[in-house]
């Protein structure tokens, strides 16, 4: 079974007229998660990659792994607070007002390069927001990668008229 037919879509969630992607039944899968990490890291197993950052939550989740398999280190990105330790951050635009992601200072040295990993890509506010974070802290994002795109959206377009490059595992019409 592909991975897309591993993810339940929940109608209505959370508010009327969503079709909301949870990924939770293709983690609890051990052949879709195994699936899901290795087609995440897959085409860069030839690359240097020096950090994983993953958007908090669930790019944590398949950005760890994935970390593991290329060898690199792991970069949380995370919401406003919510690190222990001096941090930079970036604020971005959403539907009903801001947000605010940040990460530590030291987690990026200057000239790494970082795979930015996580669950889905919709509107690509929280995607251009961590891009442009990651490069103000020293790294270059050579891609991004994502489980699902959400491509009438825009974050898809968004991204890569920023100059991304794109790396998604399925898709999903509509809302």
């Amino acid at each position: 079974m592909p991975i897309k037919s591993r993810i339940r879509t929940i109608p209505d969630y959370p508010k009327p007229g969503i079709m909301f992607r949870d990924i939770t039944t293709l983690l609890q899968d051990p052949v879709g998660f195994r699936l899901t990490v290795d087609g995440l890291a897959k085409p860069f197993k030839e690359m240097r990659i020096d950090k994983i950052a993953g958007v908090e939550a669930r790019g944590f989740i398949v950005g760890g792994a994935v970390a593991q398999q290329l060898d690199a280190g792991f970069v949380p990105v995370r919401k406003k607070g919510k690190l222990p330790w001096t941090t930079i951050g970036r604020d971005y635009e959403l539907e009903y007002g801001t947000d605010r992601i940040e990460v530590h200072t030291d987690a990026i040295i200057e000239g790494e390069q970082v795979l930015l990993i996580d669950d889905l890509l919709a509107t690509g506010g929280t995607a251009a927001a961590a891009i442009k974070l990651i490069e103000e802290a020293g790294g270059q994002v050579i891609a991004s990668a994502f489980i699902v795109d959400l491509p009438d959206l825009g974050g898809s377009r968004l991204l890569r008229d920023m100059g991304q490059s794109l790396h998604i595992l399925c898709e999903f019409e509509g809302e």
